[in-house]
């Protein structure tokens, strides 16, 4: 098995020190979610986590409240919004650059995105969003622990996990108790779903995409890897969707990836993380993760399809940004450009995580990842 990669990270991690006030992922789950959460993973909680356990149990419990408040006064008009553009997927391997990609876009007025705060209260987001950010601004770390990028109650968050807050099963669930086995890998792909479970999945997705076009109306850009499993699904809801792929430098994305998972067991976990076995994990998502994309990527219609190395779009963010609103046909492309040159002058200094690899470590890489590295050109570099 390879060693571990070494790591040195540019800058200052804001979120790398465990503070109890820290939110968490579950932090927005109802009393019914978080309860099955606990139950179907047998409370296996570490004691050094019952405090946390216990704080997110009680939330759970205010966010099935404003659940019912929101419903009352607000249900209908959701239930009555209508998606009338419908999304832009970002795709691509986690730690590709899939945040950077969403925060680009999502500078364009005419766009809008999921936020930290809907994901983490996505059951109720349309009645508190307005004053609750404001009221606990001070829970918010202001980095991310894996990567040292800011952080902010407004700023692009994954899809992923409002649905994990709702209720819906998701992979991402394993990051809770990371000491079991992996959980709800079916809802990767969805492939295997029972008719009735897939339709749930498809309803409670779209009721988030309604909540966000009702909060904030406009073409909604969502980012989140999974969404590169289910291609098929996306398209037979979202017939006229568009779909940017990223990749990037397999050799940084495996440590990198390794980096976020471990972190993210740390900070959001119910157990002290033992990473048993997540080499082979990571090996074989992103094999499975392409097996499937490549099966259904031509499924999806000529002129809504654009893809970027992440090296390229970090080399000129304006050229490449300009490439894809080309490609989808997003529209004029000057509207996007002030905001876009004002954000890349002042990311100008960030530094992105370093990693020193063991020559065991990027053998297994190319043996293990080589259709990978073949297919999108990184085999000479």
């Amino acid at each position: 098995m390879a060693k571990k990669p070494n790591a040195k990270t540019s800058g200052r991690t804001g979120g790398s020190k465990d503070r109890f006030w820290y939110p968490r992922f579950w932090d927005g789950m109802g009393m019914r979610a978080y309860w099955r959460l606990m139950t179907s993973n047998r409370l296996a909680v570490t004691p050094k986590r019952w405090g946390m356990a216990t704080i997110i149990g009680g939330v759970s419990l205010l966010n099935s409240v404003l659940w019912v408040i929101q419903e009352l006064f607000l249900g209908r008009r959701i239930r009555r919004t209508q998606i009338e553009h419908h999304p832009i997927f970002i795709i691509g391997h986690w730690r590709s650059g899939t945040t950077l990609l969403h925060e680009l876009l999502v500078l364009d007025r005419r766009h809008t995105c999921p936020n930290n705060y809907c994901c983490f209260a996505p059951n109720h987001f349309v009645l508190t969003g307005r004053l609750f950010p404001r009221m606990l601004w001070f829970l918010m770390p202001s980095r991310r622990p894996m990567d040292n990028m800011k952080l902010g109650w407004y700023r692009p968050q994954e899809d992923e996990f409002a649905l994990c807050n709702m209720g819906v099963p998701s992979p991402y669930l394993t990051i809770a108790f990371a000491n079991r086995p992996p959980q709800y890998q079916e809802y990767f792909d969805l492939e295997s779903l029972p008719p009735d479970r897939l339709a749930h999945w498809k309803e409670r997705f779209t009721w988030f995409l309604k909540c966000l076009t009702a909060a904030n109306p406009g073409r909604v850009v969502l980012k989140s890897p999974p969404h590169t499993f289910r291609i098929k699904h996306l398209l037979e809801m979202f017939p006229d969707a568009r779909f940017v792929h990223i990749v990037r430098d397999p050799y940084v994305l495996f440590p990198s990836t390794m980096h976020l998972w471990r972190q993210l067991y740390r900070v959001h976990g119910f157990q002290i993380p033992k990473c048993e076995g997540l080499e082979d994990h990571v090996f074989d998502t992103l094999n499975r993760m392409y097996d499937t994309f490549d099966a259904q990527r031509d499924l999806i219609p000529p002129g809504r399809y654009s893809e970027i190395r992440y090296e390229d779009l970090v080399a000129d963010p304006v050229d490449g940004i300009r490439r894809i609103y080309e490609e989808l046909e997003l529209g004029e492309f000057d509207e996007a450009l002030p905001a876009l040159r004002e954000h890349t002058a002042a990311a100008a200094g960030y530094k992105t995580n370093r990693y020193e690899l063991p020559a065991e470590t990027r053998d297994e890489i190319t043996r293990r990842w080589g259709s990978f590295i073949e297919r999108y050109g990184y085999g000479s570099e």
